[in-house]
């Protein structure tokens, strides 16, 4: 069971991310002034504010997931 969250953690992890970067390139062109520039920190620091972003959307989705269906085979037993 364990090696099962992880798998469905990390590929939620990239589908999370794919769409956040999605809705970022969205909402950026959308805009009337372009966004400042930044340097390379700053592309880095937002790049890894997403996957950080995508990781707990995951790990939250897994576990009330993974503990739903627990609690419904608990409560069926």
């Amino acid at each position: 069971m364990i090696k099962v969250s992880l798998v469905i953690m990390a590929v939620l992890t990239v589908l999370i991310s794919i769409g956040l970067r999605w809705r970022e390139d969205r909402v950026a062109a959308l805009r009337a002034a372009p966004a400042p520039r930044g340097g390379w920190v700053a592309a880095q620091k937002k790049k890894l504010n997403r996957w950080l972003t995508a990781a707990t959307l995951a790990a939250l989705t897994t576990i009330l997931v993974l503990g739903g269906l627990h609690w419904l085979r608990v409560w069926q037993g």
